[in-house]
């Protein structure tokens, strides 16, 4: 079991290495196919563009997982969807019948 779960660790760990690389020569091989003709900026190298990839990560993206908020949301609702009597439920569904969608 153990010797499973070394296995897989390396597997993960090969996985992440292999798609930051891609994704660091991708970034690198846009950049200086773009930027340089575009605005007259300098080239940059591999390691520029992993830097450039964290910075916008932290600056666009977080570090936060969605998956597990979205997960926690419909568990929760369904949990309060179960403790409703027909007559709520049918209510709640009245209202968000009525409700305009947001454009937000």
């Amino acid at each position: 079991m153990s010797g499973n779960r070394i296995a897989r660790v390396i597997k993960i760990a090969l996985i992440g290495t292999v798609a930051i690389a891609v994704f660091g020569f991708a970034t690198m091989s846009l950049w200086n196919w773009l930027m340089p003709a575009l605005f007259g900026l300098r080239p940059i190298g591999f390691w520029q563009a992993l830097g450039l990839l964290v910075l916008s990560k932290i600056l666009f993206g977080g570090f936060h997982r969605h998956e597990g908020r979205d997960m926690n949301w419909r568990r929760r609702m369904l949990e309060r969807w179960e403790q409703m009597t027909p007559e709520e439920r049918e209510r709640f569904r009245s209202d968000i019948r009525r409700r305009p969608l947001e454009t937000t």
